[in-house]
């Protein structure tokens, strides 16, 4: 009996963590299909898969950064620059897809809908003053919050300062991040049982009788990121490496997108890029500071989300949008998504403040953003996949550029 599960066990080893989770996937949405009663059930499984992950993120992010910079050897560049770069380039250009996809293929809206228990922020200012108080937050609460701006601050000047302590202290910081960093490697094994849960539980609670009424506005959303990752990304990379840009796409899709776009969460799939860049031969100096940072501040998708549903509304109320105004308009949306939390939903609340552009009152404007969440099933999914895959992708981009790579190199499948 043990030779039997000892051998079973090597069996489910070889095969490939994203075969799992496909398998996972499709057994999700076949007992959703037999049975959504019992799929509701195992929406635990999922609940707590996110959760794991949700979890062990901040502390990985933490001890990670701060063993990088502790135990960084001068002279090793990082390039976050660079990154830094792509971000607001991939960002900028997401945005500006979505409104030619907009103005190709207008949508309209019926704000019947109410959505009075969200706030929206006053303004582009108070996401920006967000972000500040976020950098100077209390190192635990940053912890407990899931902060990830404040997190990196504190890892940053931390890593820095023990620069100059003995060598056995650096070490012990470097043992712990080796020691997170295998916690969380145990949790990501878990990902075709927790894809399984979020599909299940998914599909059993909504389906998509809901999705019906609102077909058109998500095929411009989904179109335009996909659109996204499919043409501008690469693009983008082409022009940083100099070389075919899909066999990496690919593989930031396949291995960071399909689990975020079921986390629906940037923040939970940090664990999932870090070990992507970890496989693909990335230095950690690197990639421990691009992708929470990313997580953060990297989201095409969301300014994707915000600059749709706001054309929707604009088209919706017979208003006349010019080219100077798209411009503006696409300008404040990847500044607005910039300031968008990476939880599902984040971008939503960030609607009113491009409404507002074209003087739509908050209150229709809510509205729109109640739309959002009733399509939030796919729209939310598919934009944190593009988001999350994009970190991984634009931080592997620039590696390849300036040959900061360990000595593997980059290996994309």
């Amino acid at each position: 009996m043990s030779n039997l599960s000892s051998r079973l066990f090597r069996a489910y080893n070889r095969v490939s963590l994203v075969t799992q989770i496909v398998v996972g996937l499709l057994a999700g949405c076949l007992l959703a299909w037999l049975s959504p009663q019992a799929a509701a059930s195992v929406s635990l499984l999922g609940d707590l898969f996110v959760g794991g992950l949700k979890a062990v993120a901040p502390v990985l992010v933490f001890v990670l950064v701060t063993a990088s910079l502790a135990n960084h050897k001068r002279g090793q560049p990082t390039h976050i620059r660079p990154i830094l770069v792509l971000y607001a380039l991939g960002t900028l250009s997401a945005a500006a897809v979505a409104v030619i996809a907009s103005t190709l293929f207008p949508t309209n809206l019926t704000l019947i809908s109410q959505a009075n228990d969200v706030v929206p922020p006053s303004g582009v200012g108070a996401v920006l003053q967000t972000l500040l108080f976020n950098v100077v937050d209390n190192p635990v609460h940053a912890l407990i919050e899931g902060n990830f701006i404040g997190i990196l601050a504190w890892a940053i000047g931390l890593g820095i300062a023990f620069r100059h302590a003995r060598e056995s202290t650096r070490d012990l910081i470097a043992d712990v991040s080796e020691g997170v960093t295998l916690i969380v490697k145990v949790v990501i094994r878990f990902a075709p049982l927790g894809i399984f849960g979020l599909v299940a539980g998914a599909l059993a609670e909504s389906g998509f009788a809901a999705l019906a009424g609102y077909l058109r506005l998500l095929l411009v959303l989904v179109g335009s990121m996909l659109f996204m990752a499919l043409v501008m990304n690469p693009l983008i990379v082409l022009w940083q490496t100099r070389r075919n840009p899909y066999p990496l796409v690919f593989t930031c899709l396949r291995e960071s997108g399909i689990t975020a776009f079921f986390t629906r969460s940037s923040a939970a799939n940090i664990p999932v890029n870090m070990q992507l860049c970890e496989r693909l031969g990335l230095h950690k100096d690197t990639y421990s500071v691009s992708i929470p940072l990313g997580a953060t501040i990297n989201m095409g998708g969301a300014a994707i989300t915000i600059t749709v549903l706001t054309l929707a509304a604009v088209n919706t109320l017979g208003i006349v949008v010019d080219i100077p105004t798209a411009i503006l308009l696409s300008l404040l949306a990847a500044i607005c998504a910039c300031g968008a939390s990476g939880v599902a939903g984040g971008s939503l609340l960030l609607i009113p403040l491009a409404c507002s552009l074209f003087g739509i009152s908050n209150d229709l404007a809510m509205q729109v953003v109640a739309v959002g969440f009733i399509i939030g099933v796919v729209q939310d999914s598919t934009e944190t996949a593009l988001n999350s895959s994009t970190d991984a992708l634009f931080t592997a981009a620039s590696c390849i550029a300036h040959g900061d790579v360990g000595e593997e190199g980059v290996r994309p499948d």
